[in-house]
């Protein structure tokens, strides 16, 4: 969810300003005064809070002769019923996924974004939660706002994605009609209580935002300051409303915070709003271009970063290649003069360099069924990162709540047969046995690791009662796209890898007793080039190819979650049990499918360079 949620960093403060440093006219708040304590800078005052839109929509609640030819046909008629029952699994699995993908697309008449005049308008809103720890949310009215008088309108979650990243859309009761302005209007009264000022001092200490959309555009505010000497808090109690249409849409909204009001116990605070409609020659379709624009977020790109590592890594690639041809060159030149050796002479001589290790390069890796099952997720990871790039290049996927997690979980249960046809062909070109074994780790790695995460996480949201907590429903419709939708795919992916590309087709064979290993010095050895393979991953060619080749390539999720632990104490200001443990939690579940993605490629390509070398030579 791209744009729908605040940027990283502290970006987007510049743009939840108070409106008493803005001439009364600012929405958000700047960093500086952010960082500060309780203060708000003030940015230009053209400078207003902006929104974007989101995927998720709220809709309105509402024997013999005979015996050999009996047997024949018994034997044609269980061919043909295993292919029924493929067929039949396929068409099952098929369905699921259609029925997964319907309800991450579902649409209502009221989300077509078109309006007739004086036609209603809703104001959702949606979470409230600290500045610093941007997954540490609540719902809106955790807090002792008030709501309108208007009728309630229940929200559901639409999305699946919606569901698991905590939006909580609730109705404002604020009566807004398409093209209808509104003067400033009264529409609550907040009796302040103790208890109720106690909360609102702690959500100003800890500087509380919120989150509120408007035909799916998103809207940010600040709930209040604190003077300079931190001694008195202000709410602000005025939501001034800036939308801007296009023909029968909405393309454009801003709030400006004003009103601020003193916190005094046993005082009533008057909430208000006003509502300004203003002509706008932005189109729909280019509603959300102003989240995307740098100078909004103020984010700014690494160029020289980014080409330094580009460059980088062409070099360390063009270094690596011209060494590698070089010496298979020379091998090849001296491999070449011996095919020239009458027999007698080339009995009579060894065998060096990698060519005498051909019978024991393409050995089974030692516990083949985790290593086939590490390699069969590492290419549905790889298929699934570049399948959600493209979608999300071409589809906008950041203008919707949610649809970027809900077409990850789409795509990740629609790849499932590449898990299962990558790791049950290497798991029977190895000589494995136990395939039901190995398809059901193979298809349960990943979705275990993520929800056990997520399960623990799960606990600690429910104590704070954040809106992360992830509901019941949800977590069943989860297992329920493991078990009927992940599984049968699997199931399919590997009866395919295993008819289609099981059999063993090693360009040489493989001895019966394995060589012995010479002793190899200490930065030989596979311990120090898995650890080294993290920082430059290019790896040598070894008898224990499979496991080096893949930890090598692996190891550089290790320097990452390394250096988020850089990240998290020198570049933010997170604290707290939840935000500390969802932060460490989900960068281990990131870091671990980085490990294994790279791993997968790290062997897959280190797999066909050996076969390239080793088919070009011949090999008695």
């Amino acid at each position: 969810m791209r744009r729908t949620s605040i940027p990283q960093s502290h970006r987007l403060a510049a743009r939840l300003v108070p409106a008493s440093r803005r001439r009364r006219g600012a929405s958000g708040v700047c960093p500086d005064d952010v960082a500060r304590g309780a203060e708000a800078a003030s940015p230009p005052p053209q400078r207003r809070q902006r929104r974007g839109a989101g995927p998720g929509r709220a809709r309105q609640s509402g024997g013999g002769a005979g015996g050999a030819g009996a047997g024949a046909c018994s034997l044609a008629a269980g061919k043909a019923r295993r292919g029924m029952e493929l067929s039949q699994l396929l068409c099952a699995a098929s369905a699921a996924l259609l029925l997964l993908w319907l309800p991450l697309r579902a649409r209502a008449d009221e989300h077509e974004h078109t309006y007739q005049d004086k036609e209603e308008v809703v104001l959702w809103m949606n979470t409230v939660g600290p500045y610093h720890n941007r997954q540490e949310t609540y719902k809106y009215f955790s807090l002792p706002f008030c709501v309108g008088s208007k009728k309630s309108i229940s929200h559901y979650h639409e999305t699946l994605g919606e569901a698991l990243q905590g939006v909580e859309l609730e109705f404002s009761g604020l009566d807004i009609k398409f093209k209808d302005d509104v003067m400033q209007t009264t529409y609550c009264e907040i009796d302040l209580d103790k208890a109720k000022r106690d909360a609102f001092v702690y959500a100003i200490k800890n500087h509380y935002w919120y989150q509120m959309y408007i035909d799916d555009l998103p809207i940010w505010g600040i709930v209040g300051e604190a003077d300079e000497n931190g001694e008195d808090y202000y709410l602000w109690t005025y939501k001034k409303l800036e939308i801007g249409y296009n023909g029968n849409r909405i393309v454009d909204v801003n709030l400006t915070s004003e009103g601020k009001v003193k916190l005094v116990p046993n005082t009533k605070i008057q909430m208000s709003y006003s509502v300004k409609w203003k002509k706008s020659d932005v189109k729909f379709e280019d509603r959300f271009d102003k989240y995307l624009d740098p100078s909004f977020f103020q984010h700014r790109i690494h160029w020289f970063s980014i080409f330094n590592s580009f460059m980088m890594v062409i070099f360390l690639v063009g270094l690596v290649s011209m060494i590698l041809m070089r010496t298979l060159r020379k091998d090849y030149a001296r491999y070449s003069k011996e095919e020239e050796m009458d027999d007698m002479d080339r009995d009579l001589g060894d065998e060096y360099g990698w060519k005498q290790v051909h019978g024991d390069v393409f050995r089974p890796s030692s516990h083949p069924l985790i290593f086939s099952s590490l390699i069969g997720s590492g290419c549905q990871i790889f298929a699934v990162s570049l399948i959600v790039i493209v979608v999300a290049m071409i589809e906008d996927l950041y203008t919707e709540r949610g649809s970027m997690l809900s077409t990850a979980i789409f795509v990740y249960a629609a790849t499932s047969p590449v898990n299962g046809y990558f790791g049950g062909s290497l798991y029977a070109r190895q000589g494995g046995r136990r395939w039901i074994k190995q398809m059901f780790i193979g298809a349960f790695l990943i979705p275990a690791m993520v929800c056990g995460t997520a399960f623990f996480i799960n606990f600690i949201a429910i104590y704070y009662h954040a809106s992360r907590a992830i509901p019941f429903g949800t977590m069943v419709a989860v297992c329920c796209i493991c078990f009927f939708v992940i599984l049968p795919l699997n199931l399919v992916g590997t009866i395919l890898g295993r008819n289609l590309s099981g059999q063993p087709n090693f360009p040489c064979r493989v001895n019966a007793v394995p060589r012995p290993i010479p002793e190899k010095k200490w930065f030989m050895e596979p311990a120090v080039i898995v650890c080294l393979g993290g920082i430059l991953p290019f790896g040598s060619i070894f008898i224990e190819m499979q496991w080096t080749s893949f930890l090598s390539a692996a190891s550089t999720a290790i320097y990452v979650y390394m250096y988020s632990f850089y990240y998290y104490f020198f570049k933010t200001k997170m604290y707290g049990l939840f935000q500390t443990s969802f932060y460490f939690g989900y960068m281990a579940v990131f870091s671990t499918a980085l490990g294994i993605m790279c791993g997968a490629i790290g062997y897959m390509g280190t797999s066909a360079f050996v076969r390239k070398i080793y088919t070009n030579v011949k090999i008695d």
